[in-house]
């Protein structure tokens, strides 16, 4: 068996090879890192995938064959709930992350890592492209990674270093999106009708707001009612499964509505859709990113980046019932099997932002 010896140069690179911690605990964040994951891998660091078990977060994960540690649930809408929840997590977490000794914390807004990352000073980087998204009393991040277009008056009370990129968290990912045929045929949908996807509103954050549930309802009772539509819905729980299936029984015991019952890559549904009508942020931007109709129920303080698209014309934001009618455009679109996308530099400029930050840590 021949002796494997290791040249200075590689002892060298093997010593100061640094380890990112990242934890993903929505399910937004499992296609946004994979990208990042690729290229920090690709430069030589060594990852260390953390992921809370809510919102399909792991089934995307497992889709995508991500080597993650499995860490936390959620702990639902009940304040103090949330809040034994955020510091357990905490506590699971520590055990996992202290063998592990990252040099460099990153998540996109993951709390039990800020609170776990600044209990064992770990640096810490936050990327969030909201900027109403609470933050933890007495935990900053070291580093604060934000969209371009979010204006400094929204983050000037932020004691870490604001570093930003172009475009928008999507941009990320959206790139190296390629078709996939046939997608939609499990769903048995009428090729010939208006194809609407419809995700419900973000009931269990804190930035929710009822009138974005009376939207929502408004939404299913009048697409429910047109001949021409079908609606594949999108919810984010089991709890708004059992609530549509309770209040709209009718619609799903006839095929007009359809509940997806397994994961399936949200940017290909999105793709063979004709329109999206959502009340969560991120599926409104990836619909933006890759040029579909988009319209947006939700109710909250709307970010810049929302914003932005709106008054750009990529995405058109739903105030009322009224608005359904009045602004939603009901027609079929081609869908092509090729997506060229335009020339995006996010995910560079994320990657090239992280090299710098690890070089001073």
């Amino acid at each position: 068996m021949p002796l494997c010896i290791s040249t200075p140069k590689e002892v060298a690179m093997q010593k100061d090879k640094k380890t990112i911690w990242i934890d993903m605990d929505n399910s937004p964040h499992v296609p946004f890192f994979r990208p990042i994951i690729r290229e920090l891998e690709a430069r030589g660091y060594e990852i260390v995938l953390t992921a809370r078990d809510c919102f399909q977060v792991c089934k995307l994960a497992d889709l995508y064959k991500m080597d993650y540690r499995k860490v936390g649930v959620h702990y639902g809408k009940n304040k103090i709930m949330k809040g034994i929840g955020l510091l357990l997590r905490s506590a699971q977490l520590a055990s996992y992350i202290l063998k592990k000794s990252p040099d460099l914390a990153l998540s996109h807004g993951s709390r039990s890592q800020m609170i776990l990352s600044s209990v064992l000073h770990i640096p810490t980087v936050m990327m969030t492209d909201y900027e109403y998204a609470k933050s933890i009393p007495f935990f900053r991040p070291d580093w604060l990674i934000i969209p371009e277009m979010i204006p400094d008056s929204s983050v000037c009370d932020h004691p870490g270093k604001i570093l930003r990129y172009s475009g928008l968290k999507e941009d990320v990912y959206v790139p190296g999106f390629r078709p996939e045929q046939g997608i939609l045929d499990p769903l048995g949908l009428d090729p010939g009708k208006v194809i609407v996807i419809v995700r419900p509103p973000a009931t269990e954050a804190h930035y929710f707001k009822e009138e974005s549930l009376r939207l929502f309802e408004a939404a299913m009772s009048w697409l429910g009612a047109e001949e021409q539509v079908s609606v594949i819905l999108l919810p984010r729980n089991n709890g708004q499964a059992d609530f549509v299936r309770s209040r709209w029984p009718q619609l799903l015991q006839s095929g007009k509505v359809k509940i997806p019952d397994q994961v399936i890559p949200g940017l290909n549904l999105i793709w063979y859709s004709d329109l999206v009508i959502s009340g969560g942020g991120t599926m409104n931007r990836e619909a933006a990113a890759l040029g579909v109709p988009v319209y947006s129920i939700f109710r909250g303080e709307i970010g810049s980046v929302d914003r932005h698209l709106s008054d750009t014309g990529r995405l058109t934001i739903i105030e009322n019932a009224d608005d359904l009618r009045m602004k939603v455009t009901l027609k079929k679109r081609e869908h092509s099997q090729v997506y060229q996308p335009p020339s995006r530099p996010a995910l560079k400029q994320i990657v090239d932002i992280l090299h710098v930050i690890l070089n001073q840590v």
